[in-house]
């Protein structure tokens, strides 16, 4: 098959599969694993060169919902009348159900890869049911205007693994834009700051403390910069950033708590 990618998170699907040679394209974005760094890009997640992509022939394109914007990529994947695969999850259990679609359009048995991810979240369920104390986190997914995930996103799933709380989980949205006012009186023990397309080392934390109140808060000796791949992309990469934060958080609980085999390997 010739596979194309419009989205890091299904790049890292693919790969996860062991199929990412079958990609001829990708998006400008995806970056992982290091074997699919000389593809050919296609452009940004949210302007992809149509006529480029259209050009490599794909047999599948895999298309996302999971950032704001994608929906005209789909709908010019519709209009050409290019074979695609939509996906748009919210949990880590709809991401094990994505790794089943993928394998299955491109004949791949992934139920072993499947299983293996969900025994990982079973287990982090069982040590963040041992906590004694969840603090609360801020996660902030973009700085100006203030963007942060509600309950219906995967990051309120991976600060319950990891024995925390998301101070906006009692907010139904996945994507929230709010102001700083409002996280301040929220009060939050951490302040997490993965901003989305960024690298780790273009976000400033300074930022933050420049912001009115923000030294009065309870989180303000703990904020941390959060690798944007590992907690922004919904692929079976969150599960490393769940045991990252949970070691974070709860050190004594989540300290032997090794990264599972099927992300070693492709580490490697």
């Amino acid at each position: 098959m010739r596979i194309i990618s419009i989205c890091p998170s299904n790049t890292e699907l693919l790969a996860f599969l062991g199929a990412e040679d079958l990609l001829v394209g990708i998006d400008d974005y995806s970056d992982w694993p290091s074997s699919i760094t000389h593809l050919p890009r296609l452009g940004p997640d949210l302007s992809i060169r149509m006529d480029e992509l259209e050009a490599l022939k794909p047999d599948l394109v895999l298309a996302s919902l999971s950032v704001p914007g994608m929906e005209k990529n789909v709908e010019e994947l519709v209009k050409r009348k290019i074979p695609h695969l939509v996906l748009d999850p919210q949990t880590l259990e709809e991401i094990g159900h994505d790794l089943l679609t993928i394998g299955q359009a491109c004949g791949i048995d992934a139920v072993p890869i499947q299983q293996e991810f969900l025994s990982v979240v079973a287990d982090l369920k069982k040590r963040a049911a041992a906590v004694s104390s969840r603090p609360s986190l801020y996660w902030e997914w973009w700085p100006k205007p203030v963007f942060t995930p509600g309950r219906v996103n995967w990051l309120t799933q991976i600060s319950e693994l990891a024995g925390g709380r998301n101070v906006f989980e009692d907010v139904d949205s996945a994507n929230i834009q709010t102001d700083w006012e409002d996280v301040r009186t929220r009060n939050p023990d951490y302040i997490l700051l993965a901003w989305v397309g960024i690298m780790t080392s273009k976000v400033k934390p300074e930022l933050v403390r420049k912001r009115p109140g923000w030294d009065e808060m309870k989180g303000f000796e703990n904020i941390h910069v959060m690798e944007e791949e590992l907690y922004c992309r919904p692929s079976p990469r969150l599960i490393e950033g769940a045991v990252k934060l949970g070691k974070l958080l709860h050190p004594e609980q989540y300290r032997d708590m090794e990264l599972p085999r099927f992300i070693k390997a492709k580490q490697r």
